[in-house]
């Protein structure tokens, strides 16, 4: 009988157990994406909208780091880039939309630069979507080179005569010093404030999240807390779009259709 009992007593741990991470999964599962302008100032991208309108076609070059290659994402397809591709595609149906994803994983900006530069020598883009900050931040960079890094970065897109907006860093509850990490943040903002450059907000976005429900939040990043997930890059996508549908054609409510 006690044998019995004790058997009974387990099964029922592992099945309160067992409830609980079913619990917590969907509670996880349950964020929201809301399809919510990013950007820091309404800087309009009459180029952009002009090429979708004479040409019906955008050639788009997403370059930065992991947030950009996919890092923590279950598949290419799940990336921020192949989600924002589709997304614009529903919305301007008659156009061929192309987001070439040019990430790799662990770069800071000087690398991003050299291969952006290279990238923009060989082919013409309409418009570059530049991921950086993420590591310099956390990996010991220097501010003020940062900075002038982003202002190279900045005009070497201009000299080549294609549209810029720039995707800040990520925000992530565990960053070990956060006053470090949002000055090269703020770099960012000043920077391309400076010279009229539009910039996706990801870092106030993500923190925005947060505030809104910490423990569904913890669905937009991937295991190792630092990364983004499935979920993150689908809502970062939206956002993305809908930010830059209201750059292109200003004046305008757009919100990004589901893509399966």
């Amino acid at each position: 009988m006690r044998a019995a009992m004790r058997f009974f007593a387990v099964n029922l741990i592992v099945a309160s157990a067992f409830a609980t991470l079913q619990i917590g999964s969907a509670e996880a599962a349950s964020f929201e994406c809301r399809e919510t302008p990013m950007m820091q100032a309404a800087i309009p991208l009459p180029a952009v909208a002009a090429k979708i309108s004479r040409e019906h076609k955008l050639d788009i070059l997403a370059i930065g780091s992991s947030s950009t290659e996919g890092i923590g994402a279950s598949s290419k397809d799940k990336s921020y880039p192949a989600r924002l591709q589709k997304l614009l595609g529903q919305s301007w149906p008659n156009a061929a939309i192309s987001v070439t994803n040019a990430g790799i994983g662990g770069e800071t900006a000087p690398q991003t630069i050299a291969r952006l530069k290279k990238a923009l020598s060989e082919r013409r883009y309409d418009l570059v979507i530049w991921q950086v900050g993420t590591n310099d931040a956390v990996q010991g960079g220097d501010l003020a080179a940062f900075e002038a890094m982003v202002s190279d970065g900045i005009a070497a897109v201009r000299q080549a005569g294609s549209g810029l907006v720039i995707l800040d860093p990520q925000y992530f509850p565990t960053v070990k010093d956060p006053e470090r990490y949002r000055r090269f943040v703020e770099a960012i903002a000043d920077t391309a404030r400076s010279r009229s450059i539009p910039v996706l907000s990801r870092y106030n976005t993500m923190l925005d999240w947060h505030r809104r429900d910490a423990n569904a939040f913890a669905a937009v990043l991937a295991s190792d807390g630092f990364h983004m997930s499935d979920t993150g890059y689908d809502c970062l996508a939206r956002d993305m779009a809908v930010s830059l549908l209201g750059m292109t054609l200003p004046g305008r409510s757009h919100t990004a259709q589901a893509a399966q």
